[in-house]
C-alpha cells in the first residue's frame, strides 16, 4: 500500500515537472505558414465581422469593434506581415490578444488570421532562437521557433505585437 501511493507521488511529481516545462501556444494560419501565440494571451476567438474604420492609419489596421464596451482595434497579421491581402472567408478568425503592461493596464488587440489550427504544447528547452536573416528581413515578432509533429511553428511575442507602430501613439494621447 505505502509502495501504490509513492508511485503515485512520484507520478504526480513527474507530471508536475512536465507541466512545468511546458508552455501552450495557440496555432494558427497565415497562408502556408503557422504561427503561435501564448494561450494566456487568447482572450477570445470570434469569426471575423465588419469593423469600424479609422482615417489615417495603415492598411493592415483594419479599424476597431465594440468588444462588451471596450473599443479593441483589429489588425491583420497578414497584410501586417507583408504577406498580402486574402479576401475574408468564413473561416477567416479574430483572435483577441490580451497582456498587461508594466504600468499594470490591460492592453487588447484582435489580430485577423486564415485559420486557428489547435492548442499545442511546446516544451521550453525545445524552442530555439528565432534565425538572423540579417537586416532584410524582420523577425522582431517572432519569439522563437518550435517543431511541433514534424511542423515548424513560428511563436510569436504577443507584447511585441501588441506595441505596433501608431498604436501606442493613439493610445496615450
Amino acid at each position: 500500500m505505502a509502495e501504490q501511493v509513492e508511485n503515485n507521488e512520484t507520478e504526480q511529481y513527474d507530471e508536475q515537472k512536465k507541466l512545468e516545462n511546458q508552455v501552450q501556444f495557440l496555432s494558427f494560419t497565415l497562408g502556408d505558414e503557422e504561427y503561435g501565440v501564448d494561450i494566456l494571451s487568447v482572450q477570445e476567438i470570434r469569426s471575423w465581422e465588419p469593423v469600424s474604420r479609422i482615417p489615417n492609419v495603415p492598411s493592415y489596421e483594419k479599424g476597431v469593434v465594440n468588444l462588451r464596451g471596450a473599443i479593441v482595434p483589429i489588425v491583420d497579421l497578414r497584410e501586417r506581415f507583408g504577406l498580402g491581402h486574402l479576401a475574408y472567408s468564413p473561416l477567416t478568425v479574430v483572435v483577441v490578444l490580451q497582456i498587461e503592461s508594466q504600468e499594470g493596464q490591460n492592453r487588447t488587440m484582435g489580430v485577423v488570421v486564415d485559420s486557428v489550427s489547435d492548442v499545442i504544447d511546446v516544451e521550453k528547452k525545445t524552442i530555439q532562437s528565432a534565425p538572423n536573416f540579417g537586416t532584410k528581413v524582420s523577425t522582431e515578432f517572432i519569439n522563437g521557433l518550435a517543431s511541433v509533429n514534424e511542423r515548424m511553428v513560428m511563436l510569436l511575442d504577443v507584447e511585441k505585437l501588441l506595441k505596433l507602430d501608431g498604436l501606442d501613439d493613439e493610445n496615450e494621447s
